[in-house]
């Protein structure tokens, strides 16, 4: 399955977990419904994934969790906020350079439509 095929979807997932709850509830909440929503359509999905940090030829656990990543190929960052802040984007493409890979969706279900807190994040980091 294609990149793009597999972000399609998980943002489907995604609407209709939103549709589903609606906003106003905790980011595990919403974890837990398109983990398994994502696993009922046939997708592998790991949750709470470590990202180790490379430094001086050593791998170190410095606490670092992406949320999901769904097939092995895209980083998934849930939030359950008022305002996607810039710093957000930023932990999630940090999170595509530690685990080198291309592509991440970023989703905030405290937003009336879903459409609203979704950012499609792309690493163009040459050094992968």
């Amino acid at each position: 399955m294609e990149i793009n095929d597999v972000t399609g979807q998980i943002i489907d997932a995604a609407m209709k977990v939103h549709t589903a709850l609606g906003p106003g509830l905790l980011e595990s909440a919403y974890e837990a419904c398109l983990t398994h929503e994502l696993r009922k359509r046939g997708f592998v999905v790991q949750t709470q994934v470590v990202l180790p940090i490379e430094y001086d030829g050593i791998k170190l656990d410095a606490g670092y969790r992406s949320d999901l990543l769904v097939e092995n190929c895209v980083i998934v960052e849930l939030k359950a906020v008022a305002t996607l802040n810039p710093i957000f984007e930023a932990q999630i493409l940090s999170y595509l350079k530690l685990s080198k890979l291309e592509v991440g969706l970023l989703i905030n279900f405290h937003v009336p439509r879903l459409k609203d807190g979704l950012r499609r994040i792309v690493n163009n980091y040459k050094g992968n």
